[in-house]
């Protein structure tokens, strides 16, 4: 590991360090120390996100007794970028995540951050966290927000969607935006307006998140491209098929979620042993970004199971 920039958040006392994964690629990893700390937080982003947007959330994880850490996934934040054109999310397999997973978890153990270790995952981190249970992410306790196990689709032909866009990616389109409704090259948050938004209901958070995209524009992701959709899409019927990790769990939806399915949530933690589903009426796609109230519903809750575990 090596120092890394670490952006202007306002949100101090985060230190960053590049990584390289076992294919080579350069991510980014953010460290939250907190002086006797009972645990630490392994933050997995959503897609588009960077590492320091979960500033405040370790800083209130700080105050109820955890350290954390968040990671740059490939393509994304400072981590390297994988096509020319900077502002498309794209990824050559969704399986590739997990390379990157595990940069990001060897790199907290070096930095001596203390265990046991918990999950906090936020929608497409969501679905790299699932795969990262099951393939046995060594965690005593994970919390989903909003996680990516569906998408909302058109007609909620996800079948039919997910054939299509195989179909495309399959046919050497890989690199391309998808069509409507991904957003193509416009970055959603960048450019779109506090009413009707499908993030957050906290004007002060949305105007935050807008500010750090423009005092660091470098970060900036615009739509998906075709490949990044099919692999996502593939990846997420694979993960239906197979039963929950015996991992004891909390998974929020928003009662106002618009991009993700609650659908698979709503199942999946139905047949999760030691799972429990919190419904946060009220509330957007990012949780964690939502107002004080809303926040702490889920961040409470979270930080209950963890404190519930055995050191």
């Amino acid at each position: 590991m090596t120092a890394a920039p670490c952006l202007e958040d306002g949100h101090g006392g985060g230190t960053a360090q590049w990584l390289t994964t076992a294919d080579g690629v350069r991510i980014r990893a953010v460290l939250w120390p907190s002086p006797g700390a009972r645990g630490t937080v392994l933050i997995l982003p959503g897609r588009t996100e960077h590492a320091e947007k979960y500033g405040p959330t370790a800083a209130r994880l700080a105050t109820a007794g955890y350290a954390a850490a968040a990671v740059d996934w490939r393509g994304q934040g400072l981590a390297d970028r994988l096509l020319p054109d900077r502002r498309k999310g794209h990824v050559g397999r969704f399986a590739d995540y997990q390379l990157d997973l595990a940069a990001f978890r060897t790199a907290v153990r070096a930095a001596g951050l203390p265990g046991p270790l918990f999950l906090m995952a936020h929608s497409m981190g969501g679905c790299i966290g699932l795969r990262g249970l099951m393939q046995g992410l060594d965690v005593a306790a994970a919390a989903f927000s909003a996680p990516m196990w569906g998408l909302k689709v058109p007609g909620g032909q996800t079948g039919l969607f997910a054939a299509a866009f195989a179909g495309l990616a399959g046919a050497g389109l890989r690199g391309r935006y998808a069509p409507p409704p991904a957003s193509g090259p416009v970055c959603y948050l960048e450019t779109g307006d506090f009413t009707d938004n499908t993030l957050t209901t906290d004007r002060a958070v949305w105007d935050w998140m807008q500010g750090q995209l423009r005092a660091n524009p470098e970060i900036i992701i615009a739509g998906p491209t075709i490949g990044w959709l099919a692999e996502a899409l593939a990846e997420m019927r694979a993960l239906a098929r197979l039963p929950s990790p015996p991992v004891p769990c909390i998974a929020a939806v928003g009662g106002h979620e618009r991009i993700v399915d609650p659908g698979p949530i709503i199942a999946r933690m139905g047949r999760w042993p030691g799972g429990d589903l919190l419904r946060v009426p009220g509330a957007e796609h990012e949780i964690l970004m939502e107002t004080d109230a809303l926040r702490d519903r889920f961040l409470s809750r979270a930080t209950a199971l963890f404190d519930a575990q055995p050191g």
